[in-house]
């Protein structure tokens, strides 16, 4: 008797957790195959192949009259078309969070939502201080942001032995890290606004809400009203990835069968194509800079930022805010976790690659500058994951010890 209620429990855990553990595979492996793009890209733009490489960019392919705007180069068809895609995954994974997962119920909240806004505040203030006063100071978004696939894949490569409450918690992190990226992103790197297309816009995003309230579960009509948002908000100088997260959060939700609802059809439909398409065709076109600069481009105030941003700012802000609701008592350390271990988590926090490339090329028109932030990205990426790696590596190394 006590066997089948043990096989019950197993089950029951198993069937909630299973969303969590497939979204983890993917972000954890596709990161293996960003870092291979990233550094494809690299060699590209730094060997003889740059010319092509940068033409290939810079071509520009025009759908539809010239008055929608809609003559884009393939870095920005990339940038702003494919990647609404990705927001709009996003967008899903956030309402899912907040609907059944990890974000679910305030207690489970309260930790990686605070870690998560101190993990942005700290780095933003950094970045802030060492570029107060000049022109480069836009680039104050770029060191808030984490990379889930990144931060996962060396989790899972680097503390295969860790809790899975580690993961949970920085999972949750990231998601929320994520919206607060794209509430930065639609309030402070825009464009002069066309408040008629924004208008319109809206109305498009509406009609996506009022299909939501009727209970439409045929996605086409999603998918038209999202188009014209898209279109209309890249008109409106409001960046048009805004639109793919809105309509994914619009996504109707099915609480009495979550497997049968639209919301988990799409993103179980997406997700891969997010994970090992789309991201890495980003890496490809947005990794790809030229290293000639050298140190000058890590140790001008942009690289400074962005490294202290990532690699000091990202852990202080995120063990900062989760020790000090450890000691006010409202909030628990992650099940089975230690103290090294949530600092090694906080570490790979500073892994910032995709959305911090992102807000980079929102942040600087000036290539000078974008190619400096880019490069210092890339390093701090680099260094926040190997300072995860050892914390991690030397948290498994001791446990063994004392065993």
């Amino acid at each position: 008797m006590r066997k089948n209620i043990n096989n019950i429990v197993k089950n029951r855990v198993e069937l909630l957790t299973a969303p969590f553990m497939t979204f983890f595979r993917h972000e954890a492996s596709s990161g293996i195959i960003l870092l291979c793009f990233a550094i494809l890209a690299l060699i590209l733009a730094n060997t003889s192949a740059a010319s092509l490489y940068n033409q290939v960019l810079n071509t520009k392919i025009a759908l539809g009259p010239a008055s929608l705007h809609l003559d884009l180069s393939v870095l920005y068809w990339i940038n702003d078309a494919l990647m609404a895609v990705f927001f709009f995954v996003i967008g899903l994974e956030i309402k899912r969070e907040f609907l059944f997962g990890e974000l679910k119920s305030l207690s489970a909240t309260i930790l990686p939502i605070s870690a998560a806004i101190g993990g942005m505040i700290v780095p933003a203030i950094l970045y802030a201080l060492v570029n107060m006063g000049q022109d480069t100071i836009s680039g104050w978004g770029i060191p808030m942001a984490t990379d889930i696939a990144f931060s996962l894949g060396i989790l899972a490569i680097a503390a295969s032995n860790a809790p899975r409450s580690i993961a949970i918690f920085l999972t949750a992190l990231a998601i929320v890290d994520d919206l607060g990226a794209i509430i930065v992103i639609a309030i402070f790197y825009n464009s002069d606004i066309s408040f008629a297309a924004l208008g319109i816009g809206l109305v498009a995003l509406l009609g996506a809400f009022i299909l939501n309230r009727l209970n439409c579960r045929n996605f086409l009509p999603y998918l038209f009203v999202g188009l014209i948002a898209w279109l209309a908000f890249l008109n409106a100088g409001i960046h048009p990835t805004i639109a793919g997260v809105a309509l994914g959060m619009l996504i109707p939700a099915d609480n009495k069968n979550q497997t049968s609802s639209l919301l988990h059809k799409l993103e179980h439909t997406l997700s891969p194509w997010s994970a090992y398409v789309i991201m890495p065709v980003f890496a490809l076109a947005n990794a790809g800079v030229t290293v000639e600069g050298g140190l000058s481009d890590i140790l001008s105030p942009i690289g400074i930022g962005i490294i202290l941003g990532l690699c000091i700012g990202k852990p202080l802000g995120i063990c900062g805010a989760s020790f000090l609701l450890f000691k006010l008592g409202l909030a628990k350390m992650p099940e089975g976790a230690k103290n090294i271990q949530l600092i090694g988590a906080g570490s790979l926090g500073g892994i910032g690659f995709t959305m911090s490339l992102f807000i980079a090329a929102l942040a600087f028109d000036n290539p000078a500058y974008l190619a400096s932030a880019k490069i210092s990205i890339l390093c701090a990426s680099v260094l926040s994951g190997i300072l995860g790696m050892i914390i991690f590596k030397a948290s498994a190394l001791f446990k063994a010890q004392r065993l």
